[in-house]
């Protein structure tokens, strides 16, 4: 059967409820918002208004998309041409990054996860939200385990087999509130989910 982390399995949910968590873990930032692989501005919606946004995306045909909807949403920073691992900002320059389904695909966790905590303020927020490894020694593993050379290749480099939680803390990132959740799919079967709202450290 394998393990979950505290013993019972994470709540089953549908693609509405993970809608709602998503929006509302995003609705919480504040200040200066950096947005990493903000895809097509999906999130647009979610941000409070006051929020000063700015996007990284390498994918030429989503970044063209991005900009052109974030000057639909009153956003006037034009979005970056980079990836997470090299982000084009000074050190301590924005008070909180956002990446929603981007930390499975990045080439290197580690190095992402160094460079969102070199521009965060200290004490700046974190949200990440990713579909993640389920526990040893269960099916869903092993289908992981093989789909994953798959999915990397063609899905713009999606890994399901990540450990997302412990990545996000051995970069020294405090979590706050995390929810860990299932969401139902077909035909594989759940897919094991993240929610994660942290903080760097203060100093």
């Amino acid at each position: 059967m394998g393990t979950y982390p505290n013993g019972a399995a994470p709540a089953l949910i549908d693609d509405e409820q993970l809608e709602e968590f998503e929006r509302e873990l995003v609705g919480r930032v504040r200040g200066r918002v950096l947005e990493i692989g903000a895809g097509e501005g999906e999130n647009f919606g979610a941000f409070d208004p006051g929020v000063l946004w700015m996007g990284l995306e390498p994918d030429r045909e989503r970044r063209t998309e991005l900009t052109t909807r974030a000057r639909e949403w009153g956003h006037t920073s034009t979005p970056f041409d980079a990836v997470a691992e090299s982000i084009p900002l000074p050190d301590r320059s924005v008070d909180a990054v956002v990446g929603t389904y981007v930390l499975c695909s990045v080439a290197d966790p580690a190095a992402a996860l160094a460079e969102v905590r070199r521009v965060l303020v200290p004490g700046g927020r974190a949200v990440f939200i990713d579909h993640v490894v389920a526990p040893p020694r269960t099916l869903k593993r092993a289908v992981q385990r093989v789909a994953t050379p798959i999915t990397s290749r063609c899905c713009h480099g999606c890994h399901w087999d990540r450990d997302t939680f412990a990545a996000l803390t051995a970069a020294g990132f405090e979590p706050d509130d995390v929810r860990r959740v299932r969401v139902r799919s077909m035909p594989f079967g759940p897919v094991p989910t993240l929610l994660f709202d942290g903080r760097s450290p203060s100093a």
